[in-house]
Parts: C-alpha cells; sequence; structure tokens
C-alpha cells in the first residue's frame, strides 16, 4: 500500500495498470550480487535459499525452483505418476496453463464448473462425477463414458482464493486419487489456517511479473513427498545422472529458475506481509467504495478462508448498472485503465475441445459478467480513488441517485 496523494489531472493522464511488480526493497542488491559473482544461471545460493524461505512459508520441507507455475505443475504430474490416458478433474474456470499442463503428460482434463459465492471449483460437481460417472475396476477408478482411468484433481484457488480442499480431499481419499494444488493465485492464502500448497501431495506456485510476489518469470513447487521433490527436480535439470559425464537416465526438462530470478524472489519474500496486507486493503477498499452501486458485487471470502486477493474482481449485472461487464472495461480504457475479464471456460476453449466436462453455467456467466481491477501492491490510493470514481461515473444515472457516500480510502481515519 502506499499513501502517495497525486493530482487528478496527473492519474487521469497517467495509465494505471492492472497488476505489475512492487520492486522497491532489496531486489537491485540481490541482482548486483548475481552480476558480481557471475551467479546468474540455474544454480547458485539465491535458488538455494528461495527454495528454502517459500518451503519454510508454506510449511512443507521441500520445495523446488522452476522456469514457470506451468513448469511446476508439469512437474508435479509427471513426478505424481499421472500417465498418458490418464483424466484429471481440473476446475473449467482457470489459467489455460492448468489444462495445458495436463496435456502435456498426455493425459485429459474433465472440466468441472465452478460455484457461485466464491468462484472456485464446484466440489458437489466432483462428487456427483467420481459416484454417478465413474466406477472402480481392477482397483481403478475409471470415466464411465470413456473408459479412462481417473487419476487426479487439480483444485486451483482462483484469484487468490482458496478451493474447499477438505471435501476434496475426503473424495481424494475415497477414490484413490492425487490432489495437485495450482497456487499460481495464492501465495499467502490459507485455509483452515494453513497456506495453500501445504494440502494436496504438492503445490506449484507462480511468480509471473503480475503475481504479487514476482520474480519476472519462475515457479515453485512445494511438496512433504521427498521422492516426489526428488523426482521433479531430477526431471527439471534435464535428467542428468549425478556424475561429472553427461549421461541422462530420462527425457527431462530445462525447467530451473535462473539464480538472478531467485535473488529478486528472495527480496520480495522479505516483504512478505507487506505486499500481501497492501492487497488485502486494496480489495477491501473496492468493496466499501463500490457497495452502494446496484448491479456490482464481489466474490464472498468463505468462512475460515484468507484470500491472498491476487486480483480483486468484480460482478457486473449489466441490467442493474447499466453497462456490461464489456462496456465498462472500454469506458476504463478510454480513462487510462487497465481491466480485464475472466479467462475464457476451458471447455470453451478451441484448444481443449472434446475434453469430458460437468457444467451448471456458472463459469460462463461469471466470464460473461466479471472484470478485475487495479490490484498492484503499490497502487496509490488517488489512483484506486480514480478507478472508484470512473466506475461511479460508468453506473445508470436512476442508479446513482440515493447512493450511500463514497467509502473513505485505504488507512484513513
Amino acid at each position: 500500500m502506499t499513501t502517495t496523494s497525486e493530482p487528478s489531472s496527473a492519474v487521469e493522464r497517467r495509465p494505471i495498470p492492472l497488476s505489475v511488480p512492487c520492486l522497491d526493497g532489496r531486489e537491485m542488491e540481490y541482482v548486483r550480487e548475481c552480476l558480481e559473482t557471475n551467479w546468474i544461471s540455474s544454480a547458485g545460493p539465491f535458488v538455494t535459499k528461495f527454495e528454502a524461505e517459500l518451503a519454510a512459508r508454506i510449511g512443507v520441507p521441500h520445495a523446488v525452483a522452476t522456469s514457470s507455475g506451468t513448469a511446476a505443475l508439469h512437474l508435479a504430474l509427471l513426478a505424481a505418476d499421472v500417465q498418458r490416458n490418464d483424466e484429471v478433474i481440473v476446475p473449467t474456470l482457470t489459467f489455460i496453463a492448468t489444462a495445458n499442463a495436463v496435456r502435456y503428460v498426455g493425459a485429459w482434463p474433465v472440466f468441472v464448473d465452478a460455484e457461485s459465492k466464491h468462484w472456485q471449483i464446484d466440489v458437489e460437481l466432483v462428487r456427483r462425477f467420481l459416484e454417478e460417472h465413474c466406477e472402480m475396476r481392477d482397483g481403478r477408478l475409471v470415466n464411465c463414458r470413456t473408459w479412462r482411468r481417473v487419476r487426479a484433481i487439480l483444485p486451483v484457488h482462483l484469484l487468490g482464493h482458496p478451493a474447499d480442499l477438505e471435501p476434496l480431499l475426503e473424495l481424494a481419499r475415497r477414490f484413490s486419487l492425487t490432489v495437485i494444488e495450482d497456487c499460481a493465485e495464492s501465495l499467502g492464502a490459507e485455509y483452515h489456517s494453513r497456506p495453500t500448497g501445504s494440502w494436496g501431495i504438492a503445490g506449484c506456485f507462480s511468480f509471473n511479473g503480475n503475481k504479487t510476489f514476482s520474480t519476472g518469470g519462475g515457479g515453485m513447487l512445494v511438496t512433504r513427498d521427498e521422492s516426489l521433490a526428488l523426482r521433479a527436480r531430477h526431471l527439471s535439470t534435464q535428467a542428468k545422472s549425478g556424475t561429472d559425464e553427461y549421461i541422462h537416465d530420462d527425457v527431462g526438462f530445462n525447467y530451473r529458475m535462473p539464480n538472478i530470478l531467485a535473488a529478486i524472489g528472495c527480496a520480495q519474500l522479505e516483504r512478505f506481509e507487506i505486499l500481501l496486507d497492501s492487497k488485502r486493503q486494496i480489495a477491501a477498499h473496492y468493496r466499501r467504495a463500490l457497495a452502494g452501486v446496484p448491479g456490482l458485487t464481489f466474490p464472498i471470502e468463505a468462512l475460515d478462508v484468507r484470500s491472498s486477493n491476487w486480483l480483486s474482481t468484480v460482478r457486473i449485472d449489466a441490467a442493474a448498472f447499466g453497462s456490461s461487464s464489456r462496456q465498462l472495461r472500454e469506458i476504463l480504457r478510454q480513462a487510462s485503465v487497465e481491466s480485464r475479464p475472466l479467462w475464457q471456460p476451458m471447455h470453451l476453449s478451441p484448444a481443449h475441445r472434446g475434453a469430458p466436462h460437468l457444467l451448471s453455467g456458472v463459469a460462463e456467466q461469471l466470464y460473461e459478467d466479471c472484470l478485475s481491477l487495479p490490484s498492484s501492491a503499490d497502487l496509490a490510493d488517488s489512483s484506486l480513488r480514480y478507478v472508484v470514481d470512473t466506475i461511479r461515473g460508468a453506473a445508470r444515472e436512476d442508479s446513482r441517485d440515493g447512493r450511500s457516500p463514497p467509502a473513505q480510502l485505504r488507512g484513513a481515519a
């Protein structure tokens, strides 16, 4: 959070991005150290330090730094022995990398719709799929429509809000499935007082440039399972055997994070609570300041859950608000404010056409209705005010009558 106060005209002239890194810690100092010591590639002290510090944050003993969050997902699926023509249950409302990683190992996603309160994978639909569309054959759960083995559940903590993990884990135990968490958006989130990433057999994080904690690019696989960590690390380094000779015992990947990016990650983690708190204050302000505008709603935060509030996202009822989400996006664009819709649901993606799915219509409606708003951790209060005022100004004239006055800014007395 920042208390910078900019003149209104300056805010109007300067574009407000959706989410950019906040790099005002020791990032430059640590990068300079990498350059001065020549440790800039996929080995070095900052890689080891970053892995250890993130593992400690999540509360697990093992972490493997990777070149991207997608690479972490790919390695987790491989190390968990998800095989060609297996099926993996995936939320249809997610960034495409989740589904792509399943296809990388030759497996098939089974897309499950979202629930309407928190926008996470619908546990009841998962239950219905497992109970009504699958059966045990020779000790393996198979999809009765495709006759493929159902091997894993890959919940995504969408926008930083944890999926409902306990019932998913119970279903996984009941049907002998593996749970791998896609935590790309949820570093800092907690489910029942435990960090996301610590519940499944593995958790996979992203440090892309738009994430709360960014290294510019990169990811991390975390796990309690030592053998899984060793397997993932081995595959991430081209499966090179532990000798001085260039002998490789498997088809591996060039998936290791460079030391120079890990150095940025270490600096980011030093400001862990500061960056998280800023995200939460931004989300709280949007909710307060837009609470009186008809047609605008936000996802409900579940009980005993702590969201990381990666991107504050509003749902727009076009009839009540007076503009659709895409019309509001254009109004914001003309005001130099970046916003974006949620991802196209995976069952609609040409890239995954024909994949099995269980739908309720929620994901498609959220895709139609929602916009993510500027959520950079260092978003100035004046910029936040400008975004809110622009949205309020876009509301129907009759919906503006009788509204409560704007809420106070973050941290104001």
